[in-house]
Formats: structure tokens, sequence, C-alpha cells
């Protein structure tokens, strides 16, 4: 099996390309993470499982979604995002993009 290298990294702004909200990415999952009644039920354009998924905080909400790399782009605005999981995820947002709370990343 072909490994795929993400697009994304955790901390980038990005928008969705199809619903238009901006969010930040706070999780990547190498490969679809979820239920298949999940995606039968939610992902109706049938986006690769086999590619990289994204978990984002959604700006100006207060829930997160999962969401297919096929499915976002870089957001440029280089504006922070307003989430009430921001602090507990990030430690600092500089020039566009926010520095995880977990070193590893």
């Amino acid at each position: 099996m072909q490994k795929h290298i993400a697009k994304f990294h955790v901390g980038q702004l990005v928008s969705h390309l199809k619903f238009g909200y901006r969010g930040v990415i706070f999780d990547i999952d190498p490969v679809f993470d979820g239920s298949d009644e999940w995606y039968e039920l939610m992902a109706k354009s049938n986006p690769p499982k086999d590619l990289p998924w994204y978990h984002i905080l959604v700006d100006q909400q207060h829930h997160n979604t999962y969401v297919a790399e096929r499915h976002l782009t870089p957001d440029e605005s280089r504006l922070p995002v307003t989430h009430p999981l921001i602090n507990s995820l990030f430690r600092e947002f500089s020039e566009g993009t926010y520095r995880s709370n977990n070193q590893a990343n």
C-alpha cells in the first residue's frame, strides 16, 4: 500500500472548498478513521478513505469537523480562528499559523 504524505499540517489555517468555512487543523489521520456508518451518512461525495483526513476547529463555532483532504485549501487570510478549544490545543498564533501545545508537532 502506498503511503500518502499529508498536504496540510497541524496548526495550519484551511478553508472548506464546498462549504466555505475556515478553521485550523488540530489532528491528522493518515487514512479515514471513522465508522462505515458515519462515512455513509456524512461523506456524500465519497472522498477517498485511503488519503489523509483532518480534524478541524471551525472558526466562530463550538464544534469541529472531520474532512477529507480533497475538500480543503489553504486559508490565506492569516487571521486567527475563534474557537473555545484554541487555547487548550495551541500555545501561540504567529505569522498565520498556530503552534501546538504538543511538542511532537
